[in-house]
């Protein structure tokens, strides 16, 4: 019996020996390979396809330097947990690049080499409530490029990995993109014309800002073809645009060039001579693309502009319906360019209609609420009563702001468009030649798959609209009024980087709250107002009736209560105190419910793993002995 029983004791130990090698050969073999499982929800360790991508190409090493005040005080509690999730995302992107990516971490202290190092870099450090400073940012170089983040922030969390991944892409491209600029204003600021009497002006705000990450080109209205060195095409207004240059367009567009546009119904801020008014009178310009809008399935009414009464600016006598002023509810939160843009100002706009073509997938990026409606362009500027009158909600949302996404069709199966022109005159033997040279061959599809974002409106660019000029010690200080620049900053930007960049999700967020216990603290918070309200109703109705019995006495001795009067008094103290009661009851009720099951919640995420080990190692020790008690 004590033979068998040393065996037994024998055979276990080994068997618990052999069992720790396996594990430790299993999890070296798996670490060896690089093997994940992301069981998360939206995936949050798990990088897009885009990313992947984008490493995929690296050529040479791309050095990330991530700083980060670990250890100190100074850094919130919530930080330190966001702090940890940046740093589990570049471990990711440092085993997806497989040598490409090399990580260094330097923590910035006080009067550190790492904190000279971080400031080099132009990564800032960041003040608490109690003056201290510290650092969470990066910055990511290659060669003698580089591109700081100089905040990490939790805000942009569900933005962190496209932020990443577009630096890396812009230090690793050749040289800065070059974007074409096409409108029928001057966008790119005007010299001084003493014939016409114009005064010179400067460029638009939204040129301005793009003249320092990108090489602006000034395309012509009337262009017959699209420069193959212009990656974005962007055309503010075009307005009377001719139909060669639409289809200059349109093959920049089928050979893969990247098209931004905004046009309008009613641009309140190009003003141009009516010719159906006899005494000089102007209207608002209006500008679309008949020909590409029709091949791509997309309509805008020339006729209608948008108002809209959740959006609309201003109240009462100033309500103006169709100048809207659009929040996170109207914007597409799951797409990376509208998710952090806030706000939007967008005056007199349209909106787009139709079903796109066959082959194009259409994503909206803005639209209005459900109580809007198309209105006629005589009451645009309307405010006060006379813009609702007539109001009649359509119950449906209307795009504002689209990317169309697919393989496009050419508009012109016919091929180009012959340009009106005067009858030819004789031309010199040179021009002779150039107008025989050959033609560029005709598109009638694109290759592959491209984007193109339209937005139907044009005067939320302009300066009035989109920002504040402050003049401060003699120095042009741009204060934004709202997300219209960055809107327009970070479309471009995404076109003008990697065809990847632009299929790049916007991530799940990583901190994830209890949903269960905040929708039990909102119904219970929905009964407290409920006591509350009731509670605040005993009381006015009881002054009421105190102020009906003062009414009744005669004399002057206000001040002193009548039987009556202490009763009512009596009776409503006695119920508040049972309301109060009620409340306090309630409040103990909801703690006592929100404990029950955080603690729950803790005890299955805490203890299932090792209760469900130990449940499988008792089933095993009891099917052993079975089997030796059956021999």
């Amino acid at each position: 019996m004590k033979k068998k029983q040393l065996e037994t004791v024998l055979y276990s130990t080994a068997g618990v020996a052999a069992l720790g090698v396996i594990l430790i050969a299993f999890n070296f073999i798996v670490g060896a390979l690089n093997l994940r499982a992301d069981l998360t929800e939206g995936n949050v360790y798990t990088l897009s396809p885009g990313t992947r991508a984008i490493l995929a190409k690296l050529e040479a090493p791309v050095k990330i330097r991530y700083y980060y005040s670990q250890g100190s005080a100074a850094v919130p509690v919530a930080l330190k947990t966001f702090a940890k999730r940046v740093d589990d995302l570049l471990s990711e992107y440092r085993a997806a690049a497989r040598g490409s990516i090399v990580i260094e971490k330097l923590n910035p202290e006080p009067d550190s080499e790492a904190e000279d190092s971080a400031t080099l870099d132009g990564v800032e450090g960041q003040m608490t409530n109690t003056g201290e400073k510290f650092y969470l940012g990066l910055t990511v170089s290659f060669l003698d490029q580089k591109v700081a983040i100089p905040v990490l922030a939790p805000d942009r969390e569900q933005l962190l990995e496209y932020d990443v991944t577009r630096a890396i892409s812009r230090v690793t491209a050749a040289k800065k993109p070059v974007v074409g600029v096409m409108s029928a204003l001057p966008v790119m600021g005007r010299p001084l014309d003493p014939v016409r009497g114009q005064q010179p002006t400067q460029p638009w705000v939204v040129v301005s800002e793009l003249q320092r990450d990108f090489e602006v080109k000034k395309v012509d209205l009337n262009a017959e073809s699209i420069g193959d060195d212009i990656k974005v095409l962007l055309v503010i207004h075009p307005r009377d645009v001719p139909e060669t240059a639409e289809y200059a367009i349109d093959q920049f567009v089928l050979r893969g060039g990247k098209l931004i546009a905004f046009v309008d119904p009613y641009a309140y801020f190009d003003q141009q001579r009516d010719v159906q008014n006899p005494f000089g009178g102007t209207t608002a310009g209006q500008s679309t693309f008949y020909r590409l809008f029709k091949a791509w399935g997309i309509d805008l009414s020339m006729n209608k502009v948008v108002a809209d009464l959740t959006f609309a600016s201003g109240a009462g006598a100033s309500l103006l319906p169709t100048l809207l002023s659009l929040n996170t509810q109207a914007l597409n939160l799951d797409d990376v360019v509208t998710s952090q843009v806030g706000t939007l100002l967008i005056p007199f706009g349209g909106a787009f209609t139709g079903k796109p073509a066959e082959g194009l997938t259409q994503t909206v990026l803005a639209h209005t609420s459900k109580n809007s409606m198309p209105v006629d362009l005589i009451i645009a500027t309307l405010s006060g009563e006379p813009s609702t009158r007539g109001f009649q909600p359509s119950n449906a949302e209307q795009p504002l702001a689209i990317r169309l996404t697919g393989r496009f069709h050419s508009a012109f199966p016919e091929g180009k468009p012959k340009p009106l022109a005067p009858p030819a005159e004789k031309k010199k033997p040179d021009e002779a030649k150039k107008a025989e040279a050959k033609p560029a061959p005709h598109l009638k599809e694109s290759a592959g798959e491209n984007s193109v974002v339209l937005v139907a409106d044009v005067d939320m660019l302009t300066d009035n609209a989109a920002v504040e000029v402050q003049d401060v010690f003699g120095q042009r200080l741009v204060v934004p009024r709202n997300g219209n620049l960055n809107f327009l900053q970070s479309t471009v930007e995404q076109l003008a980087g990697d065809q990847h960049l632009i299929g790049l999700r916007s991530r799940a967020a990583f901190t994830r709250p209890l949903t269960v216990i905040r929708e039990i603290e909102e119904r219970a918070q929905q009964s407290y107002l409920g006591k509350i309200k009731e509670l605040e109703d005993s009381l006015n109705q009881t002054q009421e009736k105190l102020g009906a019995l003062q009414k009744k006495r005669a004399g002057g001795a206000s001040t002193i209560l009548t039987p009556e009067q202490q009763t009512e008094l009596e009776n409503f103290r006695k119920k508040a105190a049972e309301i109060k009661k009620d409340l306090k009851d309630l409040r103990k009720n909801l703690r006592i419910e929100t404990d029950v099951l955080q603690f729950w919640t803790k005890l299955v995420n805490i203890g299932a793993a090792p209760l469900l080990i130990a449940f499988a190692g008792l089933l095993l020790a009891l099917v052993r002995r079975r089997k030796q008690a059956a021999t």
